[in-house]
């Protein structure tokens, strides 16, 4: 059968990518599972100057989830490019490596891309556009489809490669800012990253996290992941990337019915290591009792 994607001119060679964040930069899963049976690795996000993320705590479980505050801690572009690349690409034969981009203005996405783009072992790049633009007052770049436009295509200038742009679920409408990255020369949109939340110790009566709110990912949010998947990929042209509380084949299954070429799994690898592989069995086991010879056929499956 049939399991390569293909995001521009260029192919994954299964739909299996784990979710930036959640996997490090590859290596600490390495002695856990088998990193060349993933499709692709999302990179943990990477900025122009390291960062050590915001104060402690910064995790809480959730009922069928988890809360996050990490704040983008991250080694930063130059030893991402002196240490944790030339592992990757050493270690992994075909399984694609694709940068998590973020940065708090446009000029630090574009320098992160420059810095990037000659190196040899990128794919692609996925753009995470939830951070603050400190220039803009705090605003959020991944909300407001003019600013996704324009950074879109700003990037699209420096990088032949395949751009990925990363949706925020926290906005009006999504299939609106998924449009404004297509027009801006997105090559592939992925949906969805976390949901704003927030737990309050009752006992302390103050909020959990330090940073008072989080992302909230995990099966709780899988839902609201497969539905706008499903009306993002119906308002796009490029292919749409889904995630959001994948914990197995047949929670990847609803999102490639929903529409998604390829799935991101996040939460779950810190629940079972070996996820992605488990969910890439279980994908060609579904696929082999229907006599489905290219995974591309599955989102032609559901009835609407």
């Amino acid at each position: 059968m049939n399991l390569s994607v293909k995001i521009k001119n260029k192919t994954l060679h299964n739909p299996i990518g784990v979710a930036s964040g959640t996997f490090g930069y590859g290596e600490e899963y390495a002695p856990l599972c088998d990193l060349n049976k993933i499709g692709a690795i999302y990179t943990k996000a990477i900025t122009l100057e390291p960062r050590a993320g915001n104060p402690t705590p910064r995790i809480v479980e959730t009922p069928s989830g988890m809360l996050n505050a990490i704040g983008l801690a991250n080694v930063g572009v130059e030893k991402f490019i002196a240490e944790k690349l030339p592992w990757l690409n050493e270690k992994l034969q075909q399984t694609a490596i694709i940068p998590n981009i973020a940065g708090t203005s446009e000029e630090d996405y574009c320098a992160v891309i420059e810095k990037l783009e000659e190196i040899a072992g990128v794919w692609g790049f996925e753009i995470n556009l939830s951070c603050p633009n400190v220039k803009k007052g705090a605003m959020q770049f991944g909300t407001d489809p003019k600013l996704v436009e324009k950074i879109t295509a700003k990037l699209r200038d420096l990088t032949p490669k395949p751009l990925i742009i990363k949706l925020s679920p926290n906005v009006w409408d999504i299939c609106e800012i998924a449009a404004a990255a297509e027009a801006g020369g997105a090559d592939a949109v992925s949906c969805i990253n976390t949901l704003v939340g927030m737990v309050i110790d009752t006992k302390k009566c103050r909020p959990v996290l330090a940073n008072k709110t989080g992302g909230l990912s995990g099966p709780a949010i899988r839902p609201v992941g497969v539905r706008m998947v499903y009306q993002v990929s119906r308002k796009v042209k490029i292919p749409v990337v889904g995630m959001g509380g994948i914990m197995c084949a047949d929670d990847a299954i609803q999102y490639f019915l929903a529409g998604a070429k390829a799935i991101q799994i996040g939460t779950a690898n810190f629940v079972e290591p070996q996820v992605s592989n488990t969910v890439l069995s279980g994908i060609e086991d579904w696929m082999r009792e229907r006599n489905i010879e290219d995974i591309s056929q599955i989102s032609t499956l559901l009835e609407d």
